[in-house]
């Protein structure tokens, strides 16, 4: 099983930004974990702050990994284009959040990727993403 992670805007300053929010681990670090905890699965990473970017890469996991854990972080509301992109695949896609964007500013309760999603994980931290990729494995 070949699984794409990707990470939108912000992300890259995990370990540092908001610890109290995101912890105090660069995801790096977590993701080197994350392929010990899960050395049967092929995990690949991507992290942008750029929009467009996270798009192309969306189509192009479509074509070469059996699932997608997307973090697109603020663009989550906001890109009606990241959305698209998931809809428009045919690999399943979990979208997982650290914080529990419902507690948060009214804006983040809205995704536009959740209605196109396999699912959606919030609020757990980092497990939100051993628990998406959990949900690839465990098909049943």
């Amino acid at each position: 099983m070949k699984i794409m992670i990707i990470n939108g805007p912000n992300l890259n300053l995990l370990g540092t930004r908001e610890p109290d929010t995101y912890g105090s681990k660069s995801f790096e670090t977590y993701f080197s974990e994350l392929q010990f905890k899960f050395k049967k699965t092929e995990l690949s990473y991507f992290q942008s702050n750029i929009e467009g970017e996270l798009i192309d890469k969306i189509h192009q996991a479509d074509k070469e990994f059996d699932g997608i854990v997307l973090n697109a972080a603020a663009y989550t509301h906001t890109s009606v284009g990241l959305g698209d992109a998931v809809k428009g695949i045919k690999t399943p896609v979990v979208e997982v959040h650290i914080s529990n964007t419902h507690s948060r500013e009214k804006f983040r309760h809205k995704s536009y990727i959740a209605p196109n999603a396999k699912g959606v994980i919030l609020g757990f931290g980092l497990l939100g993403y051993d628990l998406a990729i959990e949900s690839f494995l465990n098909k049943e």
